[in-house]
């Protein structure tokens, strides 16, 4: 029985979000990730003591507790027990970020990836972009040394969130080089998704008016030069697509993406959001909940705990960016007509201190400091200045 507010209060968010799952599977859930959030670490002797302390039981209780909710049903107690299916909460997760995005968002960016757990997992995640930081929305974890293809798992985690973005919406998927497949471009293409695949200069392309198979190192020579066409790419299992190709200058190699979409409809620019996965992976580990020292060495489990993880992130993130947008917005619309910050260039982005997920925490604990509710609110827009639509990732 949970005796604190807060926490019930925050169960009750978790429930709501969460319908299909079991009583005791949601306030498990709850009570997992405000453990993890309080204390800063997944550690589940950290939280046990947290929970227990609060809830005026005794640690090895809540930690049996805890304990039992990530494992297979054979290792718990009691009759009557279940496996939590990871899987089923993909769905519910992404519909929960969607219902907290500003009203008139009509564009989503999404990034594969694949992390590794010291020499223990290697987690393959789908990540929505948003507020410089991210928030994994479907993920698969195998053992570090598990050999076989990673296709069947990526295909299986696509269609597990396949028709919850509305279909009015466009939406890019951003890979980097080590995940290029033409499988994986065309499975995207083929949920109505836009691919954003990066890929190596090592092959070759051919304009579709030409004959001639020209280098793929030889579209951008050097910093400063950018590049865009349909084409027909790799002469071996050819590709109809359109190729977007830019050097940035101080930048070692160029960046080429391949899409789906018109030339006049893609900028190559939007490939830089996904470095925002690499802020995913910091929030996971050592800004955040200290992922990178987990013990578990089941993947099953791992990968119930990575909900865990990706219910505390969505609300430092959702949180963070909520009090950036209340106090970044009227600052502007009270400065006099001419003044120079009104006069900046379209590009210009006010400098973040704080990632939305570092002041999501800072937010969280003035508001408990204050006495007041725990609550998520929709954004009323993205924050700070969003470059063509989509959210540029300039956190720090």
């Amino acid at each position: 029985m949970l005796k604190n507010k807060h926490l019930k209060d925050w169960s009750c968010i978790v429930s709501k979000q969460m319908p299909h799952l079991s009583i005791p599977q949601a306030i498990g859930l709850a009570t997992w990730s405000f453990g993890v959030v309080m204390t800063k670490s997944s550690s589940l002797t950290q939280v046990s003591h947290l929970i227990a302390q609060l809830n005026g039981e005794k640690p090895n209780t809540v930690r049996q507790r805890l304990k039992e909710w990530y494992q297979e049903a054979p290792a718990k107690k009691g009759l009557h027990r279940r496996d939590l299916d990871v899987s089923s909460c993909f769905a519910p997760l992404l519909l929960w970020v969607l219902s907290l995005l500003p009203k008139n968002v009509e564009d989503i960016a999404l990034a594969l990836d694949a992390t590794s757990i010291g020499d223990k997992f290697t987690v393959l995640s789908m990540n929505i972009l948003l507020g410089g930081s991210g928030i994994p929305v479907a993920w698969y974890i195998v053992g570090a040394t598990e050999p076989g293809s990673w296709k069947p798992h990526w295909q299986k985690l696509i269609s597990q969130v396949q028709g919850v973005i509305p279909a009015n919406f466009r939406v890019i998927v951003a890979a980097d080089r080590g995940l290029y497949a033409d499988w994986l471009y065309q499975l995207i293409e083929s949920v109505g998704w836009h691919p954003f695949l990066r890929i190596n200069h090592q092959g070759t392309y051919r304009l579709p008016s030409q004959q001639t198979w020209q280098p793929l190192a030889h579209l951008v020579r050097q910093g400063g030069q950018s590049w865009s066409g349909e084409v027909l790419c790799f002469k071996t299992n050819p590709l109809s697509c359109t190729l977007l190709a830019r050097w940035d200058l101080d930048y070692k190699d160029p960046w080429l993406i391949l899409t789906d979409l018109k030339p006049e409809d893609a900028n190559v620019l939007w490939y830089g959001l996904r470095s925002c996965t690499e802020c995913v992976y910091r929030d996971l580990k050592s800004d955040g909940w200290q992922w990178h020292n987990t013990r578990l060495l089941l993947p099953q489990r791992a990968e119930r705990m990575w909900l865990v993880l990706a219910v505390a992130t969505l609300w430092m993130v959702i949180l963070g960016g909520t009090h950036e947008n209340q106090s970044s917005t009227s600052n502007l619309e009270q400065l006099p007509p001419g003044h120079m910050a009104l006069n900046q260039p379209m590009g210009f982005k006010k400098e973040r201190h704080l990632s939305c997920f570092l002041l999501g925490f800072v937010t969280l604990m003035a508001n408990l400091l204050n006495n007041r509710t725990i609550h998520l609110e929709r954004w009323s827009s993205f924050p700070h200045t969003p470059v063509d639509a989509f959210y540029t990732c300039n956190s720090s």
